[in-house]
């Protein structure tokens, strides 16, 4: 069984939400607070936790930020409003993905789907080989990646999105390819959560995210890794 996490504080969001996802076949458990998020994450064991922006303790953009320090669950953040930068800031501070309110469930769960499905072939590349190049070092089977000696923190779909640019060292990726495979054949939300994390990498793998060494930019077309012989 799934589990997932809902921490909203309307009770009429998360119990409609809990009953057609337990129909669903999925196990939840509904907070309302984020300090009872942060304590039933240990607790519960989510596979995935859906989380509310407005909370009535903390911003969920703050109980995103306090679990990147120490877990990898995926997060699909909900919002009320419509402003750009609340989606990005949420992408920032590591949440996977963002739904903004009101939704159908019906897109909610394709949303939940393709990210369960993400994890899931993350365990089937358990056994796969560290890549480096240069200074980095991604280690699939670890989900770990350091530079230098230096590990850095990277939400699930910061380092999914690294995986497919890392061992496609030099070669061209799609922006539709990129999506796909990060987020899901179904996935249906904004196409710019792409570029959004790839800054967010850049401004943790490069020396100079302004100049990239090793992502770089197709223009027109989507995104490529610099080969090895770029790099040495």
């Amino acid at each position: 069984m799934t589990n997932i996490l809902l921490v909203d504080d309307e009770t009429l969001i998360t119990d409609s939400l809990s009953y057609s996802l337990q129909r669903e076949g999925f196990t939840v458990k509904a907070v309302t607070h984020g300090k009872q998020a942060l304590e039933a994450i240990d607790e519960f064991h989510p596979d995935l936790i859906v989380l509310d922006l407005m909370l009535p303790d903390m911003s969920g953009l703050e109980v995103c930020r306090r679990l990147r320090t120490t877990h990898s669950t995926p997060v699909i953040m909900l919002t009320a409003r419509g402003e750009e930068i609340d989606r990005v800031l949420g992408l920032e501070v590591g949440a996977d993905d963002y739904l903004a309110k009101p939704f159908s469930f019906r897109e909610l769960l394709a949303r939940i789907r393709a990210t369960i499905r993400r994890v899931e072939l993350d365990r089937q590349i358990s056994q796969a080989q560290p890549v480096d190049l240069r200074a980095l070092r991604l280690d699939p089977a670890a989900r770990r990646v350091f530079k230098s000696d230096q590990e850095l923190q990277l939400s699930a779909r910061e380092f999914d999105l690294l995986t497919i640019l890392m061992k496609n060292a030099g070669r061209a990726l799609s922006r539709e390819e990129l999506l796909a495979q990060v987020w899901g054949e179904e996935w249906i939300g904004d196409p710019r959560t792409l570029d959004v994390h790839v800054r967010w990498l850049r401004l943790k793998i490069e020396e100079d995210p302004a100049s990239p060494e090793y992502i770089q930019t197709v223009r027109g077309y989507g995104y490529r890794f610099a080969g090895p012989e770029e790099l040495s």
